[in-house]
């Protein structure tokens, strides 16, 4: 069971439905709080499951005054009312919600896996691509589409701060994006740290699976 610090569901609820209600004014919280208080028991179970596989966050406990906790828990109550409803109010309020909070820009209709980490939540875009469980993304990267190509990427997928992954990539498990390193329209092999070259990116086998400095297996 989610031990929620700090507050209480009921108190989680009325604060999630209070933030809601200060930045869209438009008179409609008793609806709101009544599609939260719906579906937030199952949004708090798969996050619970995320919170559990990252190693630096207490287990079966969320703090909704912890950044990335709580830009995570945002994405899966959006997501789980949507795909629950197809109702797109309370999820676009709760999207935008997010972009002001986090600066990021994480859709309620893109399928993010179960288990990943947001580093830094600032200046993150992600597109309705193909992601994988155990994905690490930090500050000012993004996953994005070229010419309606969309990246797949595979598990234990790591994008370090001004990273991106753009267009037809296919890129393998446990691909390492280094620091401001751009991969476009670009297959990677997997197991290896990805850099800059002069012409294209350069592929560096892994001397180990840094992966497991981010998650429980």
């Amino acid at each position: 069971m989610m031990n929620l610090v700090n507050s209480s569901r009921r108190e989680l609820i009325d604060f999630t439905t209070g933030q809601l209600t200060v930045f869209f004014p438009d008179g409609r919280s008793a609806p709101i709080k009544g599609v939260i208080e719906q579906h937030i028991d199952e949004a708090l179970a798969r996050l619970r499951h995320c919170i559990n596989a990252v190693k630096t966050w207490e287990q079966d406990s969320f703090n909704y005054l912890h950044s990335s906790q709580y830009c995570t828990y945002l994405y899966f109550l959006a997501n789980t009312i949507w795909r629950n409803t197809r109702e797109i109010e309370v999820p676009t309020k709760l999207f935008l919600l997010n972009k002001l909070l986090n600066g990021i820009d994480m859709f309620y209709e893109i399928a993010m896996p179960d288990i990943f980490f947001i580093g830094h939540s600032t200046g993150i875009v992600l597109a309705k691509a193909n992601y994988s469980n155990y994905l690490v993304i930090y500050q000012n990267s993004t996953v994005g589409k070229n010419h309606g190509a969309a990246p797949s990427l595979g598990e234990g997928v790591i994008m370090y701060p001004n990273s991106a992954i753009i267009g037809g990539c296919n890129i393998a498990d446990h691909s390492i994006i280094a620091q401001g390193v751009s991969v476009v329209n670009n297959d990677i092999p997997g197991r290896c740290m990805v850099f800059s070259g002069r012409e294209s990116v350069v592929c560096k086998p892994l001397k180990r699976n840094i992966i497991e400095d981010f998650f429980r297996f």
